[in-house]
């Protein structure tokens, strides 16, 4: 065991790296229960969202395009969710499970041409004199646009959720769309824009997994990622900040137990593979402990009445 080799700046920076992907799809799904709509089928959009990213980056060649296919991949998986339950009426646990079910099944049959693949790279950014900080400069200002948008992203859906109309009547529409109705705002329109944010966001956080993270395609390399995010929200009291921190706590605690593995600690591998997400499940069950209320009408069909 050799602990020395652990690099305090590399890890710092693997963090914030590890946590980007769960950090987007959380705060995405942050905006469709804030508007009412439990949305399990997270892990599925991850899912065709990493394929799409990484399909349409080495086609092309262009990252870019590959980030902009996995958010219209997301979308359009998002979309049936729609179609399902504020048209159909359908029950909103079974058909986000039928989601993630089929996006994993669809991805498999996509990705199996991109097997032992690799995408074109991303450039870092290197930001003058800041890069350069001797610590703060590797793992703070040396990353990809990718992460910093996550944390622009984060203000961003504080921001509008808290100090906004849209943000006023979407959650308006989360606590009583009856009422929210009745007052001649149009929860399904609602309904759909939080939707399709929140799918093109996954979709994100997928290809950053399969483009950045990990840059390769796998079979599910999503990993149970779209369940955490949905997890942090509901254990971060539907608050970004929160959000963020959780992420950040997984990400953390998935990069330790990755080095600890390769420094030789004498701990079951099996043991330091499940630490990310029982660590990170107590330390939000007690960040969680003032109870703030979930929106009222998260999860309950709305049907307008004449």
């Amino acid at each position: 065991m050799d602990l020395s080799s652990i690099s305090p700046v590399l890890l710092l920076a693997s963090l914030m790296v590890a946590a980007t992907p769960i950090l987007i799809a959380a705060l995405g799904e942050l905006v469709v229960e804030r508007a009412g709509v439990l949305n399990l089928g997270i892990e599925g959009m991850m899912i065709t969202g990493a394929i799409c990213g990484f399909a349409v980056a080495v086609e092309t060649g262009s990252p870019l395009l590959g980030f902009i296919a996995a958010a219209i991949g997301g979308a359009l998986l998002s979309l049936l969710f729609v179609l399902l339950t504020q048209f159909a009426l359908a029950n909103q646990v079974a058909s986000g499970l039928a989601l993630t079910l089929f996006g994993l099944g669809l991805s498999a049959l996509l990705g199996q041409k991109y097997v032992g693949v690799k995408p074109p790279p991303i450039a870092k950014l290197h930001i003058p004199v800041l890069s350069d900080i001797p610590f703060f400069g590797p793992v703070l200002f040396s990353h990809d646009i990718v992460v910093y948008l996550g944390l622009a992203l984060v203000v961003a859906v504080w921001y509008m959720l808290k100090y906004t109309r849209a943000g006023l009547i979407l959650r308006g529409v989360g606590e009583n769309h009856d009422a929210a109705h009745a007052l001649g705002y149009k929860v399904i329109r609602v309904r759909i824009m939080a939707i399709t944010f929140g799918g093109a966001c996954a979709g994100v956080g997928g290809a950053y997994i399969s483009l950045i993270r990990v840059p390769q395609w796998t079979e599910g390399m999503t990993a149970g990622a779209g369940w955490i995010a949905l997890a942090l929200v509901v254990f971060a009291s539907w608050k970004a900040g929160r959000v963020m921190l959780g992420a950040y706590l997984f990400g953390g605690v998935t990069v330790l137990q990755l080095n600890l593995q390769a420094a030789g600690v004498s701990i079951p591998v099996e043991y330091l593979s499940m630490s990310p997400y029982v660590i990170t499940i107590i330390v939000l069950v007690i960040m969680s402990a003032d109870k703030s209320r979930a929106p009222a009408s998260l999860g309950r069909i709305f049907h307008a009445t004449q």
